[in-house]
């Protein structure tokens, strides 16, 4: 009898993971690890970063340290995981802050610090993997990727103080839907994740206890999410178990999305 393959496996497999000292990118990078694949971990902290990556298998995971806000350093940044590890077969735009103020209080700084970060961030990284693969694809590889973008239904429902945010995010809706036009004909896959609440330390305003009975009870299922669940839904999108999914807005949220 054969065993059947497993639905999610990353074996093989070099994800780029921006944002990975904390939180949810840390926790994916542990998870991309744990599924078989190689990691290049990408951190504005160099200390958070490393002490992120000091557990796992030094000969997986390679360590970037600098602003996602850099169309350098992301080129630079593929370049050596090509060099290091033969290829780069997925990529995860999940570096993110929040400067919270009312529409009428935001200053432009404040505006524009989660726009450079949310979108152009996102947009060189996109840009600097998306030509590794194509070139790849040109060459006659059909191995593609897959690009995940962490979004949130802030960019779906708005939120109240951060239109800063929620403008970012509803914008990377869009960034996930024109790469899979243009690119899903060459197995280059692109989708993104609307998350809700989930326990990471950028959360931690809207979890403290001037909001949390409010958030909550907008919750269906009643309770936070963990980085740790809801990154096996990121692996899914980055692994062959999702081969025919691409343009896709995914909510992982506890049914937040459906309450009123």
């Amino acid at each position: 009898m054969s065993s059947a393959a497993p639905i999610v496996s990353l074996e093989g497999r070099t994800v780029v993971v921006t944002g990975a000292g904390q939180g949810i990118g840390k926790a994916l990078a542990e998870l991309t690890i744990a599924l078989g694949g190689n990691v290049v971990a990408v951190d504005l902290n160099g200390e958070t970063l490393q002490a992120a990556l000091a557990p796992l298998p030094q000969d997986r995971v390679l360590a970037v340290v600098g602003s996602v806000v850099d169309a350098d350093l992301a080129a630079r940044a593929v370049s050596d995981a090509v060099a290091r590890f033969g290829a780069v077969h997925g990529l995860v735009n999940n570096a993110g802050i929040t400067r919270p103020a009312m529409i009428d209080k935001m200053t432009a700084r404040q505006w524009q610090d989660v726009i450079d970060v949310h979108l152009t961030g996102t947009f060189f990284w996109t840009q600097a993997v998306g030509r590794h693969m194509l070139e790849r694809a040109k060459g006659g590889d059909r191995t593609g990727g897959s690009i995940v973008n962490i979004s949130s239904d802030a960019g779906r429902k708005g939120s109240i103080g951060q239109i800063n945010y929620a403008a970012a995010k509803a914008g990377m809706l869009g960034m996930t839907m024109t790469a899979a036009r243009e690119w899903s004909k060459h197995n280059i896959r692109s989708n993104s994740i609307c998350f809700g609440v989930v326990e990471t330390p950028m959360t931690e305003v809207v979890r403290g206890e001037k909001f949390r009975d409010g958030m909550l009870a907008q919750i269906p299922m009643g309770r936070w999410s963990t980085p740790e669940e809801v990154v096996k839904t990121v692996c899914f999108l980055l692994s062959d178990g999702a081969s025919y999914v691409t343009g896709q807005h995914l909510a992982v949220n506890g049914g937040f999305h459906i309450s009123l």
